[in-house]
């Protein structure tokens, strides 16, 4: 998985990044602190792992991974190069989901842009900003395009009447993930690496975590309904705390989020949120040399699953031997789940549920 950090200057961006990368970028009080994108890989928290890896005395855990990408902060006309987001907006064009950071906490010493706090005034800036980008991609594409299809490419009659829609509708100001079209089409669209066809996670930033400011908690509900008409997903996290917390070991960590009454963490509330939203799953394969966790889309076959290991593992399937990581931490051991009837043997229509562990017999 692959995300996008957006969102207006001073708005707590690289300061989520910090906090969710362990990295120390500069998140200084003043526009435009970011000037180069920042990219991070991250492991995904999967307490599942660590439970493999004692069950079967393994070498080595690798967990999946995210990639986060941010950029310099975005501002009115930056689609046109005011500021200095326009330059870095391809950096994002081919993330998988943005996470559009929208600031909700009152901090008179931090400087808004705009001069004050309103989060639905800021996610229409933002959104627009990224739209005209959008349009002007499309815009270009489709001019190439409708001349080769005139001088006879008509493979392109498609492709030139899905920009002709997607151009419509951006100068309509509606992002192109509003576009509901045929597979085919859909398929095409995935090609054209817009920003605005991605699925968005608004993370809206609050001063701390429990804050009673009744001015935070209904910029927070003003969001959480912009979202829900959008069909996006919102995570409430405070940068700034969680970037401090960074500092400090597991064990303190643990006891300040007892004490703070805090569930998860923005790293945990961003890969849920981010699974959730792109239609994600993890499988699990364990053994001796190594324990380790695969993220495949939700609805994925066997085979398929099995082709994000290597590809002749998807070439020469035969069939893959599959028990739940929870019937499988039940009994203790694979051998005693297999004794169970618990471990089934599965075949090519088999669709991967979250949590299978697996085991692919394959021959190339």
């Amino acid at each position: 998985m692959k995300v996008g950090i957006v969102g207006l200057p001073n708005v707590g961006k690289s300061t989520l990044f910090n906090a969710i990368t362990k990295k120390k970028i500069p998140s200084e009080n003043y526009p435009f602190c970011t000037i180069e994108p920042n990219v991070a890989i991250v492991a995904v928290p999967d307490s599942r792992l660590d439970v493999l890896g004692k069950m079967y005395n393994t070498r080595k855990i690798t967990p999946a991974i995210i990639e986060i990408v941010d950029i310099a902060g975005l501002v009115k006309g930056a689609s046109k190069g005011e500021g200095l987001g326009n330059k870095f907006l391809s950096h994002i064009r081919e993330v998988d989901a943005i996470i559009h950071v929208v600031r909700c906490f009152e901090n008179a010493k931090i400087v808004h842009v705009e001069g004050s706090i309103d989060p639905i005034r800021d996610v229409e800036e933002i959104n627009l900003e990224l739209i005209l980008s959008d349009l002007e991609s499309v815009t270009k594409r489709l001019e190439k395009s409708v001349k080769a299809l005139r001088n006879g490419d008509k493979k392109l009659a498609l492709e030139v009447d899905v920009l002709t829609k997607l151009k419509e509708l951006l100068e309509n100001e509606q992002p192109v993930r509003n576009f509901k079209g045929t597979k085919d089409e859909m398929e095409l669209i995935k090609s054209f690496f817009l920003i605005t066809s991605k699925p968005v996670i608004y993370c809206a930033n609050i001063s701390e975590v429990g804050s009673t400011n009744s001015m935070e908690a209904e910029n927070v509900a003003k969001l959480k309904s912009l979202a829900e008409k959008e069909n996006s997903e919102v995570i409430v996290v405070s940068a700034k705390m969680e970037e401090e917390l960074c500092e400090l070991d597991d064990d303190e960590k643990e006891l300040f989020k007892e004490e703070l009454g805090i569930t998860s963490f923005g790293l945990d509330k961003l890969v849920v949120a981010g699974y959730r939203i792109l239609g994600l799953i993890s499988y699990l394969t364990a053994g001796e040399q190594e324990v380790r966790a695969w993220t495949i889309t939700n609805g994925m076959k066997a085979p398929e699953a099995a082709g994000k290991i290597h590809t002749d593992f998807e070439k020469g399937f035969i069939k893959a031997e599959v028990v739940s990581y929870n019937e499988l931490v039940e009994n203790g051991s694979y051998n005693v789940a297999r004794e169970k009837g618990l471990v089934r043997i599965e075949g090519k229509d088999y669709v991967v549920k979250d949590g299978d562990v697996m085991l692919f017999r394959f021959n190339v």
